[in-house]
């Protein structure tokens, strides 16, 4: 870890495990998910101690504090010294895994899935027809 000095916010994403790998973390920040001190990056883009980084991990919004910069991907221990999350996207994060887990399963919407041929008869019949054989306009 590097008290002073910065590093490209490209790498440090990466080096603070945030990304699998360095194009993966220039390609969420061309695609403007990752902003330094509230402005959108780029990949060539320095941080330092003390900036504040927001991004975006699929549907995961973090907000964290640089406290280290890194120019070597170390292991998850020494990753997570590099970075402190801001108490506000602790508080987010908490509550969407919450509503998260009370959300309805959306199969629960699929009762018994498709209806059975003896069931497809009761609603073909509930729906009467008449003596319309075809769903379209019969002029006659």
């Amino acid at each position: 870890m590097d008290k002073a000095g910065a590093v490209r916010i490209d790498k440090w994403l990466w080096c603070a495990r945030f990304f699998k790998t360095r194009s993966l973390a220039a390609e969420e920040i061309a695609r403007g998910r990752v902003q330094v001190n509230g402005a959108p990056a780029k990949a060539a883009r320095e941080v330092r101690a003390g900036d504040t980084v927001d991004l975006r991990q699929g549907r995961v919004a973090r907000s964290v504090v640089v406290r280290a910069v890194a120019s070597t991907r170390g292991p998850a221990p020494v990753a997570q010294q590099l970075y402190e999350e801001t108490a506000e996207s602790l508080a987010v994060r908490a509550l969407v895994a919450e509503r998260q887990r009370l959300a309805p399963e959306p199969a629960a919407a699929l009762h018994d899935g498709r209806p059975t041929k003896r069931e497809r008869r009761a609603i073909d019949q509930a729906r009467d027809w008449g003596e319309r054989w075809s769903a379209s306009w019969d002029e006659s």
